[in-house]
């Protein structure tokens, strides 16, 4: 299947993050993320003072959530230009929004035997964590990195 050129594949690829972290919200609030949320982040504020970790109210959470997507799909233009400080943007965000988020989800559901709030989405999130973090790496066909230029200069003089 051809998706374009590689602009057009990571425009695709950040859409698709977005759509999907929009639905992975839908399925934390629809499972009271913060009930499970709230008291663990209090926990570890008990237990480890320095650590700055936030807790929600409804209303805090699902605006801040609201805001970082409405940023994050107004930014889809110019991702599909390929600009080089979204495809930095992106390395980041799709490790901890993405592929850490849907581990933990994963992972916790696992640890405790249970459902948690988020895991139904969470496959998802993974995958496509996973696939806008190999196009925001992507490199321009026909760019060599250092190391290739000297080994073929290398070749070349011998």
């Amino acid at each position: 299947m051809n998706l374009g050129d590689r602009n057009q594949r990571f425009g695709i690829y950040w859409l698709t993050f977005g759509y999907t972290v929009a639905l992975h919200v839908l399925d934390e609030a629809g499972h009271d993320f913060l009930s499970v949320y709230n008291p663990n982040a209090t926990a570890i504020r008990r237990a480890l003072p320095l650590l700055p970790v936030p807790v929600f109210t409804f209303s805090q959470w699902i605006g801040g959530l609201l805001c970082g997507l409405t940023i994050w799909l107004a930014l889809a233009p110019a991702a599909f230009r390929g600009l080089k400080w979204l495809r930095r943007l992106a390395i980041p965000v799709a490790i901890v929004a993405g592929i850490g988020n849907g581990l933990a989800h994963i992972m916790s559901s696992i640890y405790y035997w249970r459902f948690m709030p988020g895991v139904y989405s969470a496959a998802l999130i993974l995958l496509s964590g996973i696939v806008l973090l190999r196009t925001a790496i992507e490199k321009e066909p026909g760019v060599a990195v250092e190391g290739d230029r000297a080994a073929r200069a290398r070749s070349v003089t011998v």
